[in-house]
C-alpha cells in the first residue's frame, strides 16, 4: 500500500511512500492475537504486591475469650477471628506474579494486525522527518496540533532513541514516544493516531517480519 509523506506542519509534502502489505495489510488481521497481547502487556505491568494478614499474622490474645458452653452466645476462639474487627481475612490476596509467556509469532501478528487496523481506518501517518535540537514541549505540542491530536492520544514511532524528543513529550498526557524495535501492539490500539518518522518504517517492517 502506499500512504502520502507529512511534514511537520502537517501538511502533505507531495511525495508518496509505499509500505510492506505484510505488515500494513494483512489479509486477516487477528482479532484474537491483539487481545492475548494487550492481556499480556497490562499482566506485566501489575506489581502483585496486594497482601492482607492471615489468622496466623494478626497481631492478637490467643485466649479463648468465654468458655464454650453456658453463656448463651456462639462459641469463640480467638479474637483474631476474621469474624471480628481488626481479624484476619478471609482467603485475602497474596503476593502473586501475573506474567505469562507469549510466542514470537503471536506477538507478531498482534502488532501486524493492529497496525493494519490502523492503516485500514487512516489512523497512520508518515513523517518526512523530525529533529529537535534542545528538548522544546511547545515544539512537540505544535507537531501534535498540526495533525489534529491535542488533548488525543497519538504515538510517535522513532528509527532510533532521540532524547531531546522523548524529554519534549513526556510532560504531555496522551503522547507516547517508542522506537520503532520496541513498538507494541497496546500503543498501536490505545493511540488515536500513529505518526511513524519516515526512516523508522524499514527499522520497524524489518521487526515485525522476520
Amino acid at each position: 500500500m502506499e500512504i502520502e509523506i507529512h511534514g511537520a506542519d502537517g501538511k502533505s509534502t507531495g511525495k508518496k511512500m509505499k509500505l510492506n502489505d505484510a505488515v500494513f495489510a494483512i489479509e486477516k488481521p487477528n482479532d484474537h492475537a491483539i487481545w492475548l497481547d494487550v492481556k499480556q502487556h497490562l499482566a506485566n505491568k501489575r506489581q502483585g504486591t496486594a497482601k492482607t494478614l492471615e489468622k496466623s499474622e494478626v497481631s492478637g490474645s490467643t485466649k479463648k475469650l468465654h468458655r464454650q458452653k453456658g453463656t448463651g452466645g456462639s462459641r469463640k476462639g480467638s479474637i483474631k477471628s476474621p469474624l471480628f474487627k481488626g481479624g484476619a481475612r478471609v482467603f485475602g490476596p497474596k503476593p502473586r506474579d501475573y506474567e505469562f509467556k507469549l510466542n514470537k509469532k503471536v506477538k507478531d501478528l498482534a502488532r501486524r494486525s493492529a497496525l493494519t487496523h490502523k492503516a485500514q481506518g487512516g489512523a497512520i501517518s508518515v513523517l518526512d522527518g523530525l529533529k529537535m535540537g534542545a528538548p522544546k514541549t511547545k515544539e512537540f505540542v505544535d507537531l501534535l496540533k498540526a495533525f489534529a491530536l491535542t488533548d488525543r492520544k497519538a504515538l510517535l514511532v522513532l528509527p532510533s532513541k532521540d532524547a531531546n524528543v522523548l524529554l519534549s513529550s513526556r510532560n504531555i498526557q496522551g503522547a507516547r514516544v517508542v522506537v520503532a524495535s520496541e513498538i507494541n501492539t497496546y500503543d498501536i490500539m490505545n493511540a488515536h493516531r500513529v505518526i511513524i518518522v519516515k526512516d523508522a518504517i524499514a527499522p520497524l517492517e524489518a521487526t515485525l517480519t522476520k
